[in-house]
């Protein structure tokens, strides 16, 4: 149990960003889901999940149902996912994961930042076998549950036999195969779990030890990479600081 806790923990604040930020990387996926998937979320699983998601991050209903029409619209950009992988200061393996109507922006503006840090932007997939591809749900706890009966059941729709609970938001958090997202959550919702959150995640499979300063300017370069509105999410296999 608790295998990458400590590291989704440590970087669950810092992933999103400011709040405006937060809503157009939201507003995106929501786009993504409904070009793919239709503006009914009853009928479009994938975006339920992303408005289970949108509301943990308190982005307003206005805001979600503003997103979902705009999306239904014309003119709308086609984004893709695009995701770019490299070594930044110290060795540490960076990978951005991102959303875009415009690949050459983007790979120009995450080249630039790697460039600035003394980074190697590498090919696509050159870093992959660093990370675990994840799919990764959040539901409600239910009073009665036994979690490792719950667990052993699920094993059969593709999630591991690993969880990590939060007390105190009474949530339990479940990691499974990326390919089997749609039945995971289908198995979830159809036996009466709230998903709180649903999303696919890397997850480094070793961490690197850094000093402080080491910390600081990889940091700062996460930092500069989230700023950009077509990175989704930075990761790392930086060691998470201790509290």
């Amino acid at each position: 149990m608790g295998r990458a806790f400590e590291y989704r923990k440590a970087t669950k604040m810092k992933r999103w960003g400011h709040m405006a930020r937060t809503f157009t990387k939201l507003g995106k996926q929501i786009a993504v889901a409904v070009k793919a998937g239709g503006p009914e979320p009853e009928n479009n699983p994938t975006l339920r999940a992303i408005i289970a998601t949108c509301k943990r991050e308190n982005m307003p209903k206005d805001n979600i149902e503003r997103a979902i029409k705009n999306a239904c619209g014309k003119d709308q950009s086609d984004y893709k996912t695009m995701t770019y992988e490299g070594y930044g200061p110290h060795g540490i393996a960076i990978f951005v994961d991102t959303l875009t109507d415009n690949a050459t922006r983007t790979v120009g503006d995450v080249r630039s930042v790697f460039n600035k840090f003394n980074g190697n932007l590498g090919t696509m997939g050159s870093l992959a076998y660093l990370f675990d591809h994840k799919a990764v749900f959040t539901i409600r706890k239910k009073e009665g549950v036994d979690m490792d009966e719950l667990i052993l059941d699920l094993i059969d729709y593709g999630v591991e036999d690993e969880f990590d609970e939060d007390s105190e938001e009474n949530s339990v958090t479940i990691y499974g195969d990326p390919k089997c997202f749609a039945q995971i959550q289908k198995h979830l919702e159809e036996n009466g779990f709230e998903v709180l959150a649903a999303e696919f995640t890397y997850i480094p499979n070793d961490v690197k030890d850094v000093t402080p300063e080491e910390r600081e300017s990889i940091d700062k370069m996460v930092e500069r990479l989230e700023d950009f509105d077509d990175v989704q999410t930075v990761y790392t296999n930086m060691k998470p600081a201790e509290d």
